[in-house]
């Protein structure tokens, strides 16, 4: 038998010559080529190869433990969680009743007109909002539901927290308005013995001009601030004595002349009722007293209006 080689090119050429052992084998070769394909492809569709041994099957029972643990321990977490939220909510909504019912009470004891603070109901809120781009161009991210909840008890509070600072800021502006409110006598105990305007001198005999009001008792009785503000002299002045003069703004001021005793000093800030110094009969005076003057814009008016009217 007789095998002839040929290049690519066609131009060269070989010859070989195959004895029967040849014929045999070559034979053999091009007839186990098909029958080993076949086994191979049988033994992969059956499954019976080394590829998915024990060992591969272990690791992969492993792993799905592995993720099964997992999973116990987000669901574990996860009603934690849940709980957690539970209580939030409870304190929440606890937090929310109790600021009700102290701005309830605050709005009571304060006389508000009725219906200015109502806690009750969200405070009356408004305006154009403007879209963002990314509202433009997207859609909005949906929370879960119970976050809802919390996001509303979380605005009511903070609602309950702003009216409740408003609350506070105008009674404390109400207070201090009542505190400035000139009214009353600036003496705790005793009786006017002269009022304000003409009147016959004491010392003198004539007729003059008296530009305040005169309250007479007990020595050593004390004298008392009808408003509040900051005393701006506490020492002797020529002929009213030991004197306290208070500035109570607004263009008002007080005098206290012919004290026995100062119990302030220059800056002090006084309350209204604070007892401010005692009866005496200092300065051009004939006897224990109080000279009580007002002033309104750095003019004298008479004390009566103001000792006569009742306090806010």
């Amino acid at each position: 038998m007789k095998v002839i080689l040929i290049s690519d090119h066609g131009n060269l050429s070989r010859t070989f010559s195959l004895g029967g052992l040849n014929k045999v084998v070559l034979g053999l070769c091009l007839l186990g080529l098909p029958v080993g394909t076949f086994w191979l492809g049988a033994s992969l569709l059956t499954g019976k190869t080394d590829l998915f041994d024990a060992h591969t099957v272990k690791a992969w029972d492993k792993a799905l433990h592995k993720q099964r643990q997992q999973i116990t321990e987000a669901e574990r977490r996860a009603d934690e969680q849940l709980a957690a939220f539970t209580i939030k909510l409870a304190e929440m909504q606890t937090r929310l009743t109790r600021l009700d019912a102290l701005g309830q009470r605050l709005t009571t004891i304060a006389k508000l007109d009725e219906g200015e603070f109502q806690f009750d109901s969200v405070p009356a809120l408004g305006g154009p909002e403007e879209p963002s781009v990314t509202e433009l161009n997207a859609l909005p991210y949906q929370a879960p539901k119970f976050l809802d909840v919390f996001d509303g008890l979380t605005q009511q509070i903070d609602n309950r927290q702003m009216q409740l600072s408003t609350l506070e800021s105008l009674m404390v502006r109400r207070q201090l308005q009542d505190e400035q409110f000139i009214a009353g006598r600036p003496i705790s105990s005793g009786w006017m013995s002269s009022s304000y305007g003409y009147r016959t001198d004491p010392f003198t005999g004539r007729r003059a001009w008296h530009k305040g009001v005169d309250f007479a008792g007990k020595a050593g009785s004390d004298v008392v601030s009808v408003a509040a503000g900051v005393v701006v002299w506490a020492e002797n002045r020529a002929g009213y004595g030991q004197l306290v003069e208070i500035n109570h703004g607004n263009g008002y001021q007080t005098r206290y002349g012919h004290n026995g005793l100062i119990n302030v000093k220059q800056g002090d800030i006084v309350k209204k009722g604070q007892i401010i110094a005692q009866m005496g009969s200092s300065g051009r005076s004939t006897g224990p007293h109080v000279h009580f003057e007002v002033y309104k814009n750095n003019r004298p008016v008479d004390p009566a209006r103001y000792i006569h009217r009742t306090g806010r």
